[in-house]
């Protein structure tokens, strides 16, 4: 065929196109199951982090199975479905369903004798989807630590949620006024107390410029920690009698 005829350069560039396409997509079969992998630990090492356990990826299976002692899947009255696998609950898939079908994970961790529970969190920020994990002490009420990230919020406003000097804002705040009422954390840009020396007060100081991704951290936590009421009073309960 003449290499210099329009035919030969359109069957070449086909050609070429195919070969390049199917080599793109035999690497991308091939790292799927690294890149899942990779998620999953990630994942670990967040869950991991509320606790104040910080871990490598490569540590971050063997760290999640000796401090995680259980991950529940709740229904929305506060019973525990067995037939579904709390770690593989996707809560943008969930957020999607009415409440009444949603699961909701949780995590229970012991660290040196000290229980905690970990609620996973997912809301909307500016630009798109905000989420992260969020670790109760014992008492369920006061915060041992929080993680946030983010798709797609503002470099150097609303992308500095997970950054760790915000995430430790949170870090013995309390969910429950005095009442036992749920709360939750506002993030306030009228904070009288900057320095979050007041743990009593439900607030930390918000991001200077970064107004709706605050009010979306502030909305995520309390929306989603309602959702953990049921269980949380039943156990209570429990612990009573």
């Amino acid at each position: 065929m003449n290499r210099d005829s329009n035919a030969y350069t359109f069957i070449f560039a086909t050609v070429m196109v195919l070969v390049v396409a199917s080599a793109l997509a035999f690497t991308a079969s091939s790292l799927k199951d690294l890149q899942a992998a990779n998620v999953r630990k990630e994942k670990m090492q967040n869950i991991l982090a509320t606790i104040g356990v910080q871990t490598d990826r490569e540590q971050a299976e063997e760290k999640y199975k000796e401090y995680i002692t259980a991950a529940l899947s709740l229904t929305a009255e506060g019973t525990i479905d067995q037939q579904v696998n709390a770690f593989e609950i996707n809560l943008n898939n969930e957020l999607k369903k009415p409440v009444a079908q949603q699961r909701f994970p949780l995590y229970e961790a012991n660290v040196e004798g000290n229980q905690f529970f970990i609620v996973p969190l997912r809301g909307a920020g500016l630009w798109n989807a905000i989420w992260g994990y969020i670790a109760l002490k014992e008492d369920k009420n006061t915060i041992q630590g929080a993680v946030f990230d983010h798709v797609g919020e503002t470099a150097g406003l609303g992308a500095e949620i997970t950054q760790q000097w915000f995430q430790d804002r949170f870090i013995d705040e309390k969910v429950f006024d005095v009442q036992g009422n749920l709360v939750g954390i506002n993030v306030s840009k009228t904070n009288n107390d900057p320095n979050d020396l007041d743990k009593d007060d439900h607030e930390v100081d918000a991001i200077s410029g970064a107004t709706i991704t605050g009010d979306g951290v502030t909305a995520m936590i309390y929306e989603r920690l309602t959702h953990y009421l049921p269980y949380f009073k039943a156990e209570a309960s429990v612990a009573l009698n």
